[in-house]
This record gives structure tokens, sequence and C-alpha cells, in this order.
């Protein structure tokens, strides 16, 4: 499977958003939550999209000054397993990178060892614990990721 492209969530992706959501979570955004990040001056969410044009997974990620945080994750259950997940985790970072974000971070279920796996391999560790975070009542695993501050090489002539 190729991804095409990796690009802006707009309203028109809201539909497939909305129905990757339900197939990826027990509590899925709801439509209104969606628009408010796509609306939102803080908020980036992304869409990877195979060759085919349909929709393959996506990432939201959130700035506020220098600090990052993954909002949600989602990949097509079809997708699974093949990279899509860590290509929009890398492009978020790259984000943050570029808008001069020093740290990211995220929430992510205990049960969930394929995400904390992928989030491990792309250098976050974990940093805390919510208690009874999510509506099951099941706790969340804070990580966090320190981003290196990227700066231009001067050379002398």
């Amino acid at each position: 499977m190729r991804i095409a492209t990796i690009h802006p969530v707009t309203k028109a992706d809201l539909q497939e958003l909305l129905t990757l959501e339900r197939a990826s979570f027990p509590h899925p955004w709801s439509e209104e939550h969606i628009l408010n990040e796509i609306d939102s001056p803080h908020s980036f969410p992304h869409l990877a999209r195979r060759e085919d044009g349909s929709c393959a997974g996506y990432i939201c990620p959130m700035l506020v000054l220098d600090e990052g945080q993954i909002l949600n994750v989602a990949v097509q259950p079809s997708c699974r397993g093949k990279g899509i997940g860590r290509m929009l985790l890398e492009a978020a970072l790259e984000l943050f990178r570029k808008k001069g974000a020093t740290v990211v971070h995220l929430e992510v279920r205990p049960t969930n060892a394929t995400a904390i796996s992928l989030y491990t391999r792309c250098g976050f560790i974990t940093s805390g614990r919510r208690k009874a975070y999510y509506e099951n009542g099941e706790d969340a695993i804070l990580m966090k990721l320190e981003l290196r501050i990227q700066k231009e090489e001067h050379h002398a002539v």
C-alpha cells in the first residue's frame, strides 16, 4: 500500500474522518469536535490518502506556544501495521519543529500496546499517568518527546 499524500484536513474531509473515528474508537469524536479542530488556529489535523484517493488515516496535532500535543491518531483498520501511523506522527513532529515547539505531549491507553510501541520507537518517554482518564475508567499513560531545536549551521568562508 502506498500513500500518495499527507495533507491538511478540510471540511470536505469531514465524513471520511467521522467514518474513521467510528471504526477506530469506542468513543469517537463528534462532528462538532472535528469541525472545532479544523477551525482552531492551534490545531493542524492532517489526513493520509492512498494512491486511490481513499483515506488511510489522520492525526490531529495541536500547538500552544512552544508545546505540541498529539490529540488524536487514527488509521483505517485495513491499513494498520503498514507504517501509516508512523508517517503521520513524523509529519506532525516535523510540523512542530518548524513552528518552534520544544516538547510534544500525548495521552495513550495502557491497553493500546501498538500505539505505545510506535511512540516509544519515535522517542517518546513515559512522563506520568492520569487515573481514570477515559470514559470507561481506564487510566491514561502520559508520554512526552523533547524536540531538538534545528539551528542553521553557519560555515566560515
